[in-house]
Order: C-alpha cells, then sequence, then structure tokens
C-alpha cells in the first residue's frame, strides 16, 4: 500500500559527506513528520533528524552543525545531507514518514534501511 526506499548509503572516510534519500509512494493523502533514524547493534533506535509538514526540524545533539534535514512536501521525499562524518555515526540509517492515507487512516512506515560506514 505504502512504500517508503531508502538510497545513498554506504562507505565513507572520516570528515567526508553523504547523502541519503527517501522517496514515499502509495496511497498517500497527506504527510506529517518524516525524518531519519539510526541503529548500531545492540542498541536501540534513535532519532538522527525529524522535518514536520510545516517546515520545522529537531536533531539528535549529537549531529546538529553536521547532517541537514530537507524535504519536498510535492514528491513524498526527505533527504538527509550529512558532512563531516565521525566513526561513531556509523549505522543502519532508516527513514520515517508519519502520513494519513487515503482512506483517512494514520499510520507510521519505516524505511528499509541503509547501511552507512564511516571508516579509514
Amino acid at each position: 500500500q505504502v512504500q517508503l526506499v531508502e538510497s545513498g548509503g554506504g562507505l565513507v572516510q572520516p570528515g567526508g559527506s553523504l547523502r541519503l534519500s527517501c522517496a514515499a509512494s502509495g496511497s498517500i493523502f497527506s504527510m506529517y513528520d518524516m525524518g531519519w533514524y539510526r541503529q548500531t547493534p545492540g542498541k536501540e533506535r534513535e532519532l538522527v533528524a525529524v522535518s514536520s509538514s510545516g517546515g520545522l526540524e529537531n536533531y539528535a545533539y549529537s549531529v546538529k552543525g553536521r547532517f541537514t534535514i530537507s524535504r519536498d512536501n510535492a514528491k513524498n521525499t526527505v533527504n538527509l545531507q550529512m558532512n563531516s562524518l565521525k566513526p561513531e555515526d556509523t549505522a543502519v540509517y532508516y527513514c520515517k514518514a508519519t502520513m494519513r492515507l487515503s482512506d483517512a487512516t494514520l499510520h507510521h512506515y519505516w524505511g528499509q534501511g541503509t547501511q552507512v560506514t564511516v571508516s579509514s
């Protein structure tokens, strides 16, 4: 019914940059929050950055000033530009979107995850 497809992960050296993208498709009536989370083995999934439909943004303290979230409401896409990457940014990154479908129901959806590895 709804799919979130992520792209852009990979291996990068410390100090480098990556850009993650997430596209939502399906029977979407309206989109609310879109954001990125990350998870490492043995740890809980944590918020990285989130963008509301009204343009408000919230970032984890550890990524402020280095990561930038952006979204295209017309295309139902959200991106995460990651600069000055550090080894501790290594994780599986997940896109999450909250939306109202054409049947008026409210749902949260997750992407499949994309691996980001920061290593020399």
